[in-house]
């Protein structure tokens, strides 16, 4: 690395940097999403719970780890439903706004002990995710509001598949058929959380949230690469047959179709991008020319989430938006 690419480097790091603080300045409010994620963790150094206050142009506290945990909300009754047969405990779910119900979701007869038992691991720290952010909000929770896990042709999960010409249009996809399609299911979620957090970075003021941040990025990096990976290894073992017909997915070209989809959605058409090939995999999603992972704001993550490109405040995974004051995609 010369000091030519060094430099020309650190300028375009520095130019997407300006970016997005003009983003975030524009978009008021929901620039704190990306923030929410990083800090939704299972744990942190912060014991006293945040107080609501009167949203404004700059995001409260309250405001940042609501929008958190609505996500939460998603995975961890994803994982749940996928390990257990079940949503969360109904202890974890009142709160402010309106409480929904889980459409869908169900258990995964897994083939692989090995994913299974990863898939297990998984699902205790998403549900670590709700009971922390419940307690640290204390009163000013919100509720969990309806999400869609369903597996049914018009699912979100189904419609995400066929946005991505995983399987033709009005055809179900299945996230809980076989481990492939539970991993794929995975795949979805996960490296979006990673892109977030980054891009939440710039918005921590707290030195010790700033910390906390920085070691729940290191533990959702640790669940999108170990996703990354168990599928690298179906894929060089060859594709396994969804319950979709004679239809079989390579888990190569399946997560560059999802990646692609994302990309789509939150409007770059650029930077997200698959496990590679069998030959030549990348494990680490990032910028392929630098290594370097790319963030995302609240606004794009809240465009793959309602798996819609443009301003709207519901949809996909979302059927009625999320509870709190950051709802808005753009």
């Amino acid at each position: 690395m010369d000091e030519t690419f060094i430099r020309e480097s650190m300028d375009r790091r520095a130019e997407r940097r300006v970016e997005r603080r003009d983003l975030f300045r524009l978009a008021g409010g929901m620039a704190a999403g990306a923030g929410a994620l990083a800090l939704s963790a299972c744990g942190g150094h912060s014991s006293s719970t945040v107080a609501a206050t009167t949203p404004s142009t700059t995001p409260t506290d309250a405001d940042v780890l609501n929008f958190a945990l609505n996500l939460e909300y998603l995975e961890a009754n994803f994982y749940h439903y996928a390990v257990f047969g079940t949503p969360i405990d109904a202890s974890l779910l009142s709160g402010a706004g309106t409480q929904g119900t889980i459409q869908g979701g169900q258990a995964v007869p897994f083939a692989s002990p090995v994913v299974q038992r990863l898939a297990t691991e998984i699902a205790k720290d998403e549900l670590n995710h709700v009971t922390y952010l419940r307690a640290q909000l204390g009163t000013s929770a919100v509720a969990q509001p309806a999400v869609d896990l369903s597996a049914t042709a018009t699912s979100a999960f189904s419609q995400a598949a066929q946005a991505a010409g995983l399987v033709a249009a009005g055809t179900t996809f299945n996230p809980y058929a076989n481990d492939e399609s539970f991993l794929l299911g995975a795949y979805i979620f996960e490296d979006v959380g990673v892109t977030a957090y980054i891009g939440g970075s710039t918005l921590i003021t707290s030195k010790a949230y700033l910390e906390a941040a920085a070691g729940i990025l290191a533990v959702e990096a640790y669940h999108a690469s170990i996703v990354r990976q168990t599928l690298y290894n179906l894929g060089i073992n060859g594709p396994t047959p969804l319950d979709v017909g004679a239809v079989a997915l390579d888990p190569f070209a399946a997560t560059s179709a999802i990646s692609a989809a994302r990309a789509k959605l939150d409007g770059t058409n650029s930077d997200d991008n698959g496990i590679g090939s069998a030959t030549s995999p990348t494990v680490v999603d990032a910028n392929q020319s630098n290594a370097v992972a790319y963030s995302r704001t609240a606004a794009q993550v809240l465009n793959i989430v309602y798996l819609n490109a443009s301003a709207v405040s519901s949809g996909g995974f979302f059927p009625s938006g999320m509870n709190g004051n950051i709802r808005t995609s753009g």
